[in-house]
């Protein structure tokens, strides 16, 4: 599969005025939101807490954590807190996000879909 990316819309949930959109990597090996630090600023979030954070290749280090952003993929929308990561870096939309909003990867089309189960609206699973 290729690399699949997205354009989405990030905007502060505390002022609805600062909002941006980005083209962001749709990474199904991420847990959060990762944003650039200067995105974080831009959108004027502020900081929660430090999460550690493990990278793929073994390594880890602490990580500021910041929101609350709306996020708005392919017509659904959520809210969530965002990783801010090194200035520069690419955002990356990860499980949480893909999960919370009932998307799909679609690795022929290399795009997100509605989950086909849930077409109208997304489903969330109570077990």
């Amino acid at each position: 599969m290729g690399k699949v990316i997205e354009r989405i819309r990030l905007t502060n949930v505390s002022d609805p005025a600062r909002t941006v959109e980005v083209d962001a990597v749709i990474d199904t090996g991420a847990t959060m939101l990762v944003i650039p630090v200067e995105m974080v600023q831009r959108l004027g979030l502020q900081k929660f807490r430090e999460v550690r954070v493990r990278y793929a290749n073994g390594a880890s280090e602490a990580k500021e954590i910041y929101g609350i952003v709306t996020v708005e993929i392919r017509g659904r929308t959520g809210h969530f807190d965002v990783l801010a990561e090194t200035e520069g870096s690419q955002p990356l939309v990860g499980q949480i996000v893909l999960e919370q909003l009932d998307l799909v990867v679609d690795p022929r089309n290399r795009c997100l879909a509605p989950n086909p189960a849930s077409p109208d609206m997304p489903t969330v699973e109570i077990l």
